[in-house]
Order: C-alpha cells, then sequence, then structure tokens
C-alpha cells in the first residue's frame, strides 16, 4: 500500500509507471496531485488488487536483466586479404546489423515525408482530443470544489462517509391525546397511567383542527426523532383514531349531543369464568350496557374481590367490550394483584401520589370512554 507522502515524493513518470500497473484509465493526461489522488482512491477501492501488484513488481524487479553483449572489434593490418575479411564476417555475424540498420534508415528516409502529413493531421486530432480532456478535468475539479465546499474538509477523498438515513415514519406508536391551553397537545402512553413521561408524542395544532381531534382520542400513528433544539418525538401521520380511520372519525357526532337511554342489553356475568357472588348479583342486581352502578359495603368485606370477578365474567362472555379499571387512592399491592389477574385495562393512582394527579388521571380516563362512544365502542368503567 503506498502512502500518499512516498507518492508525493515520486516523478511523475514513475508515478505513470505505478498507474500502468494499477490499470488506471486516462493516467498520461493526468497531472501529479490528480494522479496521487487517483492511485489513493485505486487503494482505497481495490485493496486486493494492490497488495497482489506489489509482489509481482518486486518480482519482476528482481529478475536480472539481459546484458548487451559489446563487441569487440580487432584492428586488423591493411594488407589482410579479402579471404580474411570472409572469414572474419562469417565467424562474426552480429557484425552485419550496423549495416541492415543503415540500409534500413536510408529506406525510410522517402517515407519519413509521407509520414509528416500524416502526422500533422494526428496532431491536430490531438489537440482537440486535449481540449476534451482539459474540459472534462475542469468539469471534474469543479465538483470535487463543490464537495470539498459542502463538507468543510478539503482532502476528503479517502475518508469514509456517513450515509443519510432517513427514519421518518419507521417509528409507529399510540397514545391517548392530551390537549394543552395553547391548543397543541400530546399522546399520552398507558405505561405512565396518562401522565407527563419521556414517551410523550407532539401532536401540533394545525394537526388537531385537520382531523378534528379531542381530548381523550385515542391515536395511533406514525413519528419521527426529534431533531436538534426538539425534546419530543412528533406525530407526522395519523394512521387511526379510536380504532377507526381518520375519514370516519371526522363526521362523528359529540358525546354531548348523544341520545341517554336504559339499558337494552343485558352482561352475562353468570356463565363463563363466574362465582357464586357473581351467580347472586346476577339474580338480584343484574346489569346491562348503558347502567351505572356502585358496591356500598364496611372495610374489609371484598368489595375489591367481587370487582374482579364482574370484570373477569365480563371480559370472558362479552370480548366487544372495552373494560378499563379505574384505581384511584388505592394502594399498591391491590393495583399489582389487579394488574395480574384482571383481563382488561388497568389505570391508577396510588395513595402516594398528590390529589391533583387523582383528578388529572380520572378527567382524562372519562374523557377516553366519550371518545370511544362516540365512534361506536361499548365502554365499561369500574
Amino acid at each position: 500500500m503506498f502512502e500518499i507522502s512516498q507518492l508525493k515524493e515520486k516523478k511523475l513518470s514513475e508515478l505513470q509507471e505505478i498507474a500502468k500497473e494499477l490499470s488506471i484509465p486516462k493516467y498520461r493526461s493526468l497531472k501529479k496531485l490528480d494522479l496521487v489522488y487517483q492511485i489513493l482512491d485505486h487503494q482505497a477501492a481495490n485493496p486486493k488488487a494492490t497488495t497482489e501488484a506489489k509482489p509481482e513488481a518486486k518480482a519482476e524487479d528482481n529478475k536480472p536483466k539481459p546484458k548487451r553483449q559489446r563487441q569487440r572489434v580487432q584492428k586488423k593490418p591493411a594488407n589482410t586479404s579479402n579471404t580474411d575479411k570472409a572469414e572474419a564476417n562469417a565467424a562474426k555475424p552480429t557484425e552485419d546489423k550496423p549495416q541492415a540498420k543503415k540500409e534500413e534508415q536510408t529506406q525510410s528516409k522517402p517515407q519519413n515525408n509521407n509520414n509528416s502529413n500524416n502526422s500533422n493531421n494526428n496532431n491536430n486530432s490531438g489537440n482537440n482530443n486535449n481540449n476534451q480532456q482539459k474540459h472534462r478535468q475542469h468539469k471534474n475539479q469543479h465538483k470535487n470544489q463543490k464537495n470539498n465546499v459542502d463538507n468543510g474538509n478539503k482532502d476528503n477523498r479517502n475518508r469514509y462517509r456517513e450515509p443519510d438515513f432517513e427514519f421518518d415514519a419507521i417509528i409507529e406508536s399510540e397514545g391517548v391525546l392530551d390537549i394543552m391551553q395553547d391548543g397543541y397537545g400530546f399522546l399520552r402512553s398507558s405505561d405512565y397511567n396518562y401522565l407527563s413521561s419521556p414517551d410523550d408524542i407532539y401532536v401540533s395544532q394545525s394537526q388537531i383542527r385537520l382531523f378534528g381531534l379531542k381530548k381523550g382520542d385515542t391515536v395511533l400513528g406514525n413519528v419521527r426523532p426529534p431533531k436538534e433544539g426538539e425534546k419530543y418525538f412528533p406525530l407526522i401521520k395519523v394512521n387511526r383514531i379510536n380504532g377507526q380511520k381518520p375519514e370516519v372519525v371526522r363526521d362523528r357526532v359529540s358525546f354531548e349531543h348523544l341520545t341517554p337511554l336504559f339499558p337494552r342489553e343485558k352482561f352475562n356475568i353468570a356463565e363463563k369464568q363466574s362465582t357464586i357472588s357473581t351467580r347472586i348479583m346476577d339474580l338480584f342486581a343484574p346489569i346491562g350496557k348503558g347502567q351505572r352502578g356502585m358496591i356500598v359495603s364496611q372495610p374489609k368485606t371484598g368489595k375489591t374481590m367481587l370487582l374482579k370477578d364482574v370484570a373477569n365474567a365480563i371480559a370472558a362472555n362479552h370480548p366487544e367490550v372495552y373494560q378499563m379499571i379505574l384505581l384511584i387512592d388505592e394502594r399498591p399491592e391491590e393495583v399489582t394483584d389487579m394488574q395480574r389477574n384482571v383481563r382488561g385495562e388497568v389505570i391508577a393512582s396510588t395513595f402516594d401520589k398528590e390529589a391533583h394527579e387523582h383528578v388529572k388521571i380520572a378527567d382524562i380516563v372519562l374523557e377516553k370512554a366519550k371518545r370511544l362512544v362516540e365512534c361506536g365502542h361499548d365502554v365499561v368503567i369500574l
């Protein structure tokens, strides 16, 4: 492998020989610095070819060069006979070579006049080719100057350039919309009970107006990584709103304008995964879709266990219902037990949190239930 310092110390003819061995195109028309950079680029692109070419070149250099045999001419006295000359000529056939060369020179002289005219024509065509090559070199130099200015580096031929990847619309995320007072909003994550977290996704004010989004909408969309100066992952594409297409949700009727009715469809909580408590409740206090109820009893009598059995019975017998279990001011152990044993979304705010967080979580859960009802889903909040 050649280094740039070694190549700069060599002459142009030596560089041309190296370029010829590496089969670099148009190496004779390049200047010294350009030829140095071409050799370095060829080495970076073909490291194996250069390593294989070097030992071959060394092997050729190590071969002894054929030495020219000097002809020894002996001076003879002037009185030698013609027979001696004939014998000397027969003994030394190499002496005929200079005479043959002289005859060839005399024969080539009349041909030089004809070749001179052809050489003039070739010179004219060669000048045209040189002009074209110079024009191409000027274009290539102009392109290289542009690259150097863009990268801020004068010598970046052999340096690795990181490819430009686009990570837009690769990550797909989902969250519940929480709108701020300034008009923009964030998609809150269910992993943090819909409170502010590092997983929040920024939703611009124009997107909220375009799709008619409201507080509590469950939005599924594509996001991109934050740029310099940005703190959150911004939402760039909306795929689903509350499980439906954005075109359908745009024309929905708001929850305040829906007609309230008495329950018409009953929840079957006495069939699959039922207990004695759920069977008795199904007999004496049945519940249905669109009904409100409250369990009142003394402490430590099993209210939480009864809610757990009811939730499992509804999840087993009515899979079309979206079920949310809201636990406010509860113990962390009960929250963990509910998350492990109930098939449904558990949103909790334990007693170690402040009151305004309890209110915020309860508010966003109610808004989410309203948005799901507006889109035609059945929702149960326990």
